[in-house]
């Protein structure tokens, strides 16, 4: 069964949260369903590259 979590603010914990999922390998069992935040598609995208 697969954990569907959405994460609210994509600040330093966010990011770090969606980072520690992709390295920790648990993709099939965690997914992120969702990104509350006011910057755009393009922002976040931006972000996760930092």
């Amino acid at each position: 069964m697969t954990i569907r979590i959405a994460i609210n603010g994509f600040g330093r914990i966010g990011r770090n949260v969606v980072r520690a999922l992709y390295e920790s390998g648990r993709r099939a069992e965690i997914t992120v369903v969702a990104i509350n935040e006011l910057a755009d598609a393009a922002g976040i995208g931006a972000f996760i590259e930092i």
